[in-house]
């Protein structure tokens, strides 16, 4: 089997957003099943196997208490990235989080037309790389937010942030932009982006695990299986014949 090169973890689904359009259904009373003892064991099996990188996300992972103590365990082991929708990414945590170096940093713009967000978020991403966090923007594209979201591409242009640091992501479901909907947003034929914006497929060098340890060839399937063992072997035999659901509007599977 070919490695699985990237692993994207789901610390928990507490998220004191709590977007309705959320893949996860993240909230403020959200859980998490993952302790940092076994989020760390099963990492570093993988990494053992050939994984090369890990993200943090959530819900928001700098809502799981375990989230510093993992970034420093795991430090030179892989490469070590953390997405967060940067509410509380100031005083001690930020300066918790930049203590823990981790290799990429990116904050996420889940409203384009929200002028104060897109400042906020422009402004943590420059605050980061100046203290020596590389760092970048996940910005949220609907086709329902098109205008405002090509709005916000440009701001990040406007500061410096160019297309190796900003990924644009599509909305899921019915509001789902297509491939060139999003370059146009990006201003660019080049743009980073997930490779299911051309057609919905599992890659077999990328697997996802959620909140609750159930893995999936992507994050935002339903189509999931919970892990039996909390080790690279427990990863396969869960991955095994599993197989992804489109998460987006029915008529646009093909």
């Amino acid at each position: 089997m070919t490695p699985i090169e990237r692993l994207s973890i789901e610390l928990t689904n507490r998220c004191g957003k709590g977007c309705a359009f959320c893949y996860n259904a993240s909230r403020p009373a959200g859980e998490t099943r993952w302790t940092p003892d076994e989020v760390v064991g099963l990492v570093r099996d993988c990494a053992a196997h050939g994984t090369r990188a890990v993200s943090f996300g959530g819900g928001e992972p700098l809502q799981y208490p375990g989230l510093f103590e993992v970034l420093e365990r795991l430090r030179g082991v892989l490469g070590r990235a953390v997405t967060t929708n940067g509410l509380l990414l100031r005083g001690e945590l930020l300066d918790r989080l930049v203590a823990a170096a981790p290799d990429k940093v990116h904050v996420s713009i889940h409203a384009p037309g929200d002028e104060a967000e897109v400042t906020r978020v422009v402004e943590q991403v420059v605050d980061l790389a100046a203290r020596g966090v590389p760092s970048g923007v996940n910005l949220l594209v609907g086709r329902s937010t098109l205008a405002a979201s090509t709005s916000a591409a440009g701001r990040l242009r406007a500061a410096g942030l160019g297309p190796e640091r900003v990924v644009y992501l599509p909305m899921r479901g019915a509001d789902t932009p297509t491939a060139d909907e999003v370059g146009q947003v990006a201003g660019s034929a080049r743009f980073q982006g997930p490779t299911c914006l051309l057609a919905c497929g599992k890659s077999p060098r990328f697997a996802a695990l959620s909140w609750d340890r159930a893995a999936a060839w992507c994050s935002y399937t339903t189509t999931r299986r919970t892990l039996e063992a909390l080790t690279w072997d427990g990863l396969l035999a869960a991955l095994d014949g599993l197989g992804l659901a489109f998460c987006g509007e029915a008529s646009r599977a093909a």
